[in-house]
């Protein structure tokens, strides 16, 4: 049986419960001089707010994936900014000699190719570890003398692109060949020590080994 004290408390509760529900009004939290949200959460249905004004679906926020690729642009237009007459120290010099006398005759992406065997072995450490030691090696370039150089026509087109294509493969963001391709020839000889090693290209007038 009910105490009459307890049964009289509950009563008491229900009754202000009751006023409280009729009364329309939200429930209101406050907490020491934080101002109570006077907004209804009904309010919000008829808001207006726009979509990205809530941070949803916002066309305007693209996510970038990590596995992009940077589309480069086409070889002769990034050769053609990046040519130029005076070569930006020895190492260009002498990457722009080996480029302008083994294939000058050749494809962009055939004298970009000979450059590449060019930087390929000074990162080797199979071969010298500059690149003009790797162009002066003997017996290694057919246009070294004793391990001097002729001078290239450096007024020429020709030589303009070189720079320009020893530019973009010191650059490394373009690649004709694989990192452990160290060998070349003319495709009109057949050297001894090709027999010996893997092809792995063939531009141009070039065949390529590693």
């Amino acid at each position: 049986m009910i105490n009459p004290v307890r049964a009289a408390a509950i009563a008491v509760a229900l009754f202000a419960f009751g006023a409280l529900a009729v009364s329309g009004d939200p429930l209101e939290a406050r907490h020491g001089d934080i101002a109570a949200i006077e907004t209804p959460w009904f309010a919000h249905e008829t808001a207006g707010a726009a979509v990205s004004d809530l941070g949803l679906n916002d066309d305007a926020v693209v996510a970038t994936p990590r596995d992009a690729v940077a589309v480069l642009p086409p070889l002769d237009a990034e050769v053609a900014e990046n040519a130029a007459s005076d070569p930006d120290g020895a190492e260009e010099d002498c990457l722009a000699s080996a480029v302008y006398f083994e294939a000058r005759g050749e494809s962009l992406e055939g004298q970009l190719a000979v450059a590449e065997v060019v930087m390929n072995r000074a990162a080797s450490g199979r071969y010298p570890a500059s690149l003009c030691a790797v162009v002066r090696q003997p017996a290694q370039f057919s246009f070294v003398h004793r391990g001097r150089m002729p001078r290239a026509d450096r007024a020429s087109e020709a030589w303009r692109r070189a720079i320009g294509i020893a530019r973009i493969a010191k650059a490394g963001a373009r690649r004709m060949l694989a990192g452990n391709v160290l060998w070349y020839h003319a495709n009109y000889v057949s050297p001894g020590w090709g027999r010996r090693l893997s092809m792995t290209d063939r531009i141009g007038a070039h065949v390529f080994y590693r």
